[in-house]
């Protein structure tokens, strides 16, 4: 390490102790700090490290703790970034709290946005990527999902020998030829039919012809085990695979892959696929099958994600969304609950959410109607388009309460009739909600900055 290195790493540690100590927080600001005194300071950081990736749309931060914990079962040390700070700073921010061990090789799992990939691997060469999926999130940032896709494929070039562990049944990952070596996760529990996708879902044009492709099986959005009709691009053969789906519902969900059987503490078919992630990452670094159920047992609520507190009696479920696809699932996923409950709709439009709102007039709030939910709150930065929005999904005036302040927020929620809430929140309204939650004692600590 360069004497401008161990200056740039000794300002972080201590910006990192400082703020962690003392304002509880720290999981981005030291990385700024350290970067502005060495641009390079992954590169020293980072070394000796076997890094695993995971970069995607939606699932990156359930993937990654997943993973963590398989990979837990069988390696001793594992440095992560769990608070989901997964631009260039936060990165650095994760190596600069590591503790090294005095033996072995350590694994690094890191959470890294897909336009920040390059800026990991200009410094550093991943033992492997993990590819979730691609849908359009933030467009004001990423574009369309093929510039979103070229900004990940921009990073992995300079690492050519990193073996990619990709969702098999989202299309794009498998549109370009690419020199890494390559094993696709995907679900292979259903018969063969011949569906097509809905008409408004994106990627569903053959990469080769552009015809519009067919589908053997659906499970959501573009996602399946698709075909082209016109000329014969397919989906890759699965290296790892769902074998079948069993009970699901909003607070867990079983099933099997590779004709072993698991169970995971959430919700939600999406969230299957991020154990099926971590499984694949699992079993390409020899974890067995019996460590990798014992591992997503023991798993706990990932934070904002599907995290539960208890607030006065009543059971509060934070989830994050922050695109269409996405929240869709969460719709659908809550939807089964056979409980009565309330809900909370909470929008921000900051850079780390997206500046752009239209997203949410492509989401299926429609489908709250039909459920009984007796109260409906909306709330955070721009109240007013979450507020129209379901009101002309059909949540009607009666039920629903308008409420821009968050702190009064947690206040109203605690006059709900029903004992269980789901708290819908873009990445800084959640922040936002859990920094009250934790200054009112509901919660150990809020994230810091």
């Amino acid at each position: 390490m360069s004497l401008r290195s161990g200056f740039a790493t000794f300002a972080g540690r201590s910006s990192y102790w400082f703020l962690h100590t003392f304002l509880h927080g720290g999981s981005s600001l030291p990385g700024k700090i350290t970067l502005k005194l060495d641009p390079n300071i992954l590169k020293s950081l980072g070394a000796n490290y076997d890094v695993i990736v995971i970069t995607g749309t939606n699932g990156k931060t359930l993937t990654t703790a997943l993973t963590v914990s398989v990979l837990g079962q069988k390696y001793p040390s594992i440095l992560t970034n769990p608070t989901g700070s997964n631009m260039e700073q936060g990165i650095v921010t994760t190596f600069l709290n590591a503790k090294r061990p005095k033996t072995g090789r350590p694994i690094a799992v890191l959470e890294v946005d897909e336009a920040n990939v390059i800026k990991v691997t200009k410094y550093i060469q991943p033992k492997a990527f993990v590819f979730t999926n691609i849908f359009r999130d933030q467009m004001d940032r990423y574009g369309e999902i093929y510039t979103t896709y070229q900004k990940i494929l921009d990073g992995v070039a300079l690492a050519p020998n990193a073996t990619i562990i990709a969702n098999g049944d989202s299309p794009i990952f498998n549109s370009k030829e690419l020199p890494n070596p390559i094993q696709y996760y995907g679900f292979d529990d259903q018969p063969d039919g011949d569906f097509k996708a809905k008409p408004n879902t994106d990627g569903v044009l053959c990469p080769v012809c552009e015809h519009i492709l067919h589908y053997h099986s659906l499970t959501y959005s573009n996602q399946g085990k698709y075909f082209c009709p016109n000329c014969g691009f397919h989906r890759p053969e699965l290296t790892y695979r769902l074998t079948k789906l069993g009970e699901q519902t909003p607070t867990s969900s079983t099933f099997d892959l590779d004709g072993h059987s698991y169970t995971i503490g959430v919700g939600g078919t999406y969230n299957i696929y991020n154990a099926l992630a971590a499984y694949a990452v699992g079993r390409f670094l020899e974890v067995s099958p019996d460590q990798i159920s014992q591992a997503f047992t023991a798993n706990e609520r990932v934070f904002g994600r599907q995290e539960v507190i208890d607030v006065d009696g009543k059971q509060v479920t934070i989830i994050l969304v922050k695109n269409p696809v996405g929240l869709d699932q969460v719709l659908h996923m809550i939807g089964t609950d056979t409980h009565q409950f309330s809900l909370v709709g909470l929008l921000n439009a900051n850079y780390a959410d997206g500046i752009d709102t239209s997203w949410i007039w492509d989401g299926d709030f429609e489908q709250l109607a039909d459920l009984d939910i007796p109260t409906v709150i909306t709330g955070g930065e721009r109240y007013k388009d979450i507020t129209f929005r379901l009101k002309v999904a059909g949540i009607p005036d009666s039920r629903h309460i308008v409420e821009p302040d968050l702190e009064k927020v947690v206040e109203q929620i605690k006059q709900v009739p029903t004992e269980r809430v789901y708290v819908l929140a873009t990445y800084t309204a959640m922040l936002q909600m859990r920094k009250i939650l934790a200054a009112k004692g509901y919660i150990k600590e809020g994230l810091g900055v």
